[in-house]
């Protein structure tokens, strides 16, 4: 490491479902946070960490930032603003296909009040045909903030993607390493687990169920007989009986495919064998009771 070695903190912010996690795992080349076309997928603020010979990038996942109608809802995004005023870069993400994003006045009127250098990234340029019609935009947003960039790129298809990587680590200061080289994340093994669950029950339910849902793990313990398999017990968390039915399914076969999904992931995350046991346990409207959120998995951070 010399001294010109850089760092630093990159909060990775805007409205839901506009791509933050997919470019996170485009710039680690790896599945680190879970994607869905649904909104809201990302609860928690993930921090991962891109590391090279030169500089090394702590890049902050927030939740999309939404109207909030419920307590959780309230939390995610009171997080998502503690983290604009203790990062050295703020990366806001607009969809391309749009022309205006309905939370364009809120994140811009709190970007004025802050010093912090922002990047404007123009996402999902993929699925653009009218070119006029997105530099429009483009340009309506810059004259109203002074952005430290612009960037059009798809973090889908990694377009542009490794040229706004390297205009981050020109932007940064020389620092220190803050994790070690390998670490990709300070996030636990049982929080990527449950993510992992979480976004097979996304996947495979239907739209009444993806906000009703959390999951925590119950154990992760090494199986008496067969030292190389790892046994996870996992519950479902969902508010309502019905939301309960339709997670296990006729004969349970609904919980048996997010089960077989999810094992896939997690193999390939752990490197190990493992058995999962799924349950589903209701606690009714638990996303409007603050005191469950710790032991639901959410914490303030930042």
């Amino acid at each position: 490491m010399t001294s010109k070695f850089k760092s630093g903190f990159i909060s990775i912010i805007g409205s839901a479902n506009v791509g933050k996690s997919t470019l996170l795992n485009t710039f680690l080349g790896e599945k680190l946070t879970i994607t869905s076309h649904k909104p809201q997928t990302t609860r928690n603020i993930i921090r991962a960490i891109y590391t090279d010979e030169k500089a090394q990038l702590v890049f902050i996942d927030t939740p999309g930032l939404h109207n909030p109608k419920h307590a959780l809802g309230h939390y995610m995004s009171k997080s998502v603003l503690k983290t604009l005023n203790s990062v050295d870069l703020i990366l806001y993400l607009v969809d391309a296909a749009k022309d205006k994003d309905f939370l364009d006045d809120t994140v811009l009127k709190s970007l004025k009040n802050l010093k912090t250098p922002t990047f404007l990234i123009v996402n999902k340029i993929d699925k653009i045909t009218d070119i006029d019609r997105l530099k429009t935009y483009i340009e309506t947003l810059k004259t109203r903030h002074d952005f430290d960039g612009v960037f059009a790129i798809s973090a889908l298809k990694a377009t542009h993607t490794e040229l706004l990587l390297n205009d981050i680590k020109a932007h940064l200061d020389p620092g220190p390493m803050y994790y070690p080289k390998t670490m990709k994340t300070d996030k636990p093994e049982q929080f990527l687990i449950a993510e992992r669950i979480r976004e097979k029950v996304l996947k495979l339910t239907h739209e009444e169920i993806p906000h009703s849902v959390a999951v925590i793990i119950e154990a992760i313990e090494t199986d008496e007989e067969n030292p190389e398999l790892l046994n996870i017990t996992a519950s479902v968390i969902v508010e309502r009986n019905s939301q309960k039915g339709i997670i296990i399914g006729k004969g349970g076969q609904m919980l048996k495919k997010i089960g077989t999904l999810a094992r896939k992931d997690i193999l390939n995350l752990l490197g190990s064998k493992i058995f999962l046991d799924l349950h589903v346990k209701v606690i009714k409207d638990w996303r409007d009771k603050p005191h469950l959120f710790k032991s639901l998995g959410y914490e303030e951070e930042v």
